[in-house]
């Protein structure tokens, strides 16, 4: 069941992570080339549907990569999965503590120094979201390789 769960969680990551760097490199600094007047009705739609492609693999994301360090399987270290689970818990606090505030900020209208900031923000759930794909993997490699 535990190696089930592995593979749900690195498939999720791994989605995770493909879409962080998408949005890191290409959708937030493109955020900056909207213009002021039509920015209100572009940021409102891309949250409706920016939550139509992150909400079920982020979710699948934290319960498997807890439910992982509390179970991992056979041939993981308990500390790789626990480290896994904190960078997944990392993401989520920046989420909550960086990226959602500056989106608040950016649903009252356009501002440069708001879309700088989430873009700078941005760098460290991309390197979290990043880690924790290879940790992933690595943890399928601990698991393939065990006798």
């Amino acid at each position: 069941m535990s190696q089930g769960l592995l593979l749900i969680c690195v498939a999720s990551t791994w989605y995770m992570v493909g879409l962080i760097w998408l949005i890191q490199v290409v959708h937030y600094p493109l955020f900056e080339l909207i213009p002021p007047d039509a920015f209100l009705t572009y940021h409102a739609a891309h949250l409706r549907r920016i939550s139509l492609v992150v909400v079920v693999p982020m979710l699948l994301e934290l319960l498997t990569a807890l439910m992982l360090a509390v179970r991992p399987p056979a041939g993981v270290p308990h500390w790789v999965a626990w480290l896994g689970a904190g960078l997944v818990l990392l993401v989520w606090g920046l989420t909550f503590a960086l990226q959602t505030p500056q989106h608040g900020l950016l649903a009252q209208g356009y501002a440069t120094s708001t879309i700088r900031a989430l873009v700078a923000g941005n760098w460290w759930r991309t390197f979290a979201w990043t880690m924790h794909g290879g940790i992933g993997l690595a943890m399928l490699v601990m698991v393939w390789q065990r006798p």
